[in-house]
């Protein structure tokens, strides 16, 4: 079997295996790629995001309580509600409470780190998952269609060229891991796939034991397997840190985990940040939430599916709060979780709920700023059953804040990952980003431009010594595109030249200012 026809039509990721970087081979390079040598390597700071992704479509509801209009909300969900003394009191307010499982999640918010955002959603939303988990993953409007996510256009901002010239010496590490069986949208990139990905944590753990599942080698799927596992024993480079991270001496989860999806997961990212990997950014994810029918037990509403992954969530975010917390890792660490839509007011004759609109966020970790964002979403007197919930927090204000604050991005890199400007919450203390920039002594801006992103045409703004002056377009991958200004001032100068862009695709670009020995390169985005 041919490595591409096996890569173009097999199923298979990277199943946790060594080596297999979202079917592309892994080469270590010199950290000398052209790219690599005008941008230091990411923002000065170890901060790290764990996104958690609760597929299906959450039921708000009767996950945060408004307890301040707790008769409405019975009548609405009659056969569902949460008896009022199930539900869970939080520390500081009447009005809202959490449903009855989510104990490790109330616990987290009473000790001020867990922040509650009310109604997260977005304008005109749309009901379909598939279409609205790619809304929430690229960060677009809902009738705006994006091939790369906000958080591969944020690594790719922040590790430019990627992946020619990586692993390097200041980075070694996957840029982001994601657990699941393909590539997230999230984390795809402009040009590329910035997330190394374990498919399944118990065969990555099982490897990374020293193991490795017997399989077959006479069998379709056998032969495949064997073949993933050939090319990776050609390609560790990604694998072999993350295993060496994992395998630290000493190093172990400290806090009891509850069985479950999540906690295989959750377990292994404690670990690798623990073992010293440099990951900035982890995705899991687990299931269940589409609960259209049976939704709880009708003896007890407080128990049934839904409870099971209230517990599952709140359960394990906090054992792995506590895990890192035992590890002094903590301070270093934020997670967010979100749902790519709620359900609707009023539950169905079958004792579920169906897709909705807006629905809450938690952003949780030692250095969020606890609390609640929003008030309690208005419940009617008599709902119908076409009551939704609006949204009252556009979801990527909080992308915005985390990129921030958290993130440590500055106003030009927030434009090109989130395409816009969005209302900035208070989720953390953002001296956590104090100074911003890629580095401690941050370089005078030579060249800038505007709008950006662009649309078709941008007034480049840049700053000559006099003598010899180079502009150029150059590619995500480093490669130069065309030469938009070369020529020799006779004295120091600001010059403005508008430059169309209009024949170019869709996609991030580089502008790369020479003059004289003072070199520069700044980032656009190019977008339809």
């Amino acid at each position: 079997m041919k490595r591409r026809n096996f890569l173009r039509n097999s199923a298979i990721s990277a199943v946790g295996l060594p080596g297999i970087f979202n079917g592309l081979d892994l080469t270590a390079h010199a950290d000398d790629s052209l790219l690599g040598q005008f941008f230091p390597p990411g923002t000065a700071n170890d901060h790290i995001l764990v996104v958690i992704q609760m597929s299906g479509g959450n039921d708000g509801l009767n996950t945060v309580i408004p307890l301040d209009q707790y008769g409405n909300y019975v009548n609405a969900r009659s056969n569902i509600a949460l008896a009022q003394n199930k539900v869970l009191a939080l520390t500081g307010t009447i009005a809202t409470g959490l449903h009855s499982s989510l104990t490790g999640l109330r616990d987290l918010y009473d000790e001020g780190k867990l922040s509650i955002i009310q109604s997260a959603g977005y304008p005109t939303p749309s009901f379909s998952h598939f279409r609205a988990t790619d809304i929430w993953m690229t960060a677009a409007d809902s009738d705006q269609y994006l091939s790369d996510g906000w958080i591969g256009r944020y690594l790719n901002g922040e590790y430019p060229g990627y992946p020619s010239g990586y692993p390097t010496t200041n980075m070694p590490d996957p840029l982001g891991i994601q657990f699941g069986s393909g590539t997230s949208l999230s984390l795809l990139g402009p040009t590329s796939p910035m997330g190394y990905t374990i498919s399944d944590p118990n065969s990555f753990i099982n490897n990374a034991d020293g193991g490795e599942d017997i399989v077959p080698t006479n069998t379709p799927i056998g032969q495949k397997l064997q073949y993933v596992r050939d090319v990776s024993k050609q390609a560790q480079v990604y694998y072999n840190a993350v295993k060496n991270a994992y395998n630290l001496p000493g190093n172990a989860n400290q806090a009891t985990y509850p069985s479950n999806s999540l906690t295989n997961q959750l377990k292994i990212v404690a670990r690798l940040i623990n073992g010293g990997l440099k990951t900035k950014i982890y995705v899991v994810s687990f299931g269940g939430f589409d609960t259209h029918s049976v939704q709880t037990n009708t003896n007890d509403t407080s128990t049934g599916a839904h409870a099971n992954l209230m517990a599952t969530l709140g359960n394990t975010i906090k054992a792995f709060h506590s895990d890192l917390k035992l590890m002094n890792k903590d301070q270093r660490v934020i997670g967010m979780t979100f749902s790519e839509f709620g359900r609707r007011i009023k539950s169905n004759a079958s004792g579920g709920t169906d897709h909705g609109y807006a629905a809450p966020m938690f952003i949780f970790g030692s250095q969020v700023t606890g609390g609640i964002i929003g008030s309690n979403p208005i419940i009617p007197a008599v709902a119908g059953v076409n009551d939704n919930i609006p949204m009252q927090n556009d979801f990527r204000s909080i992308y915005f804040s985390i990129m921030k604050r958290w993130l440590c991005q500055d106003s030009t890199s927030l434009q090109q990952i989130m395409l816009k400007n969005f209302t900035e919450h208070n989720i953390c203390n953002n001296v956590n980003c104090a100074p911003l920039g890629r580095s401690a002594n941050p370089q005078l801006e030579l060249v800038r431009n505007s709008p950006n992103p662009i649309l078709s045409a941008t007034k480049v703004e840049f700053k000559t010594q006099g003598g010899h002056t180079l502009l150029q377009l150059v590619s995500p991958e480093g490669l130069l595109i065309s030469t938009l200004l070369e020529t020799t001032y006779d004295r120091p100068q600001t010059i403005i030249k508008e430059i169309n862009l209009s024949s170019y695709k869709p996609g991030m670009y580089y502008l790369r200012f020479q003059n004289g020995s003072n070199q520069q390169m700044k980032p656009i985005m190019k977008v339809q």
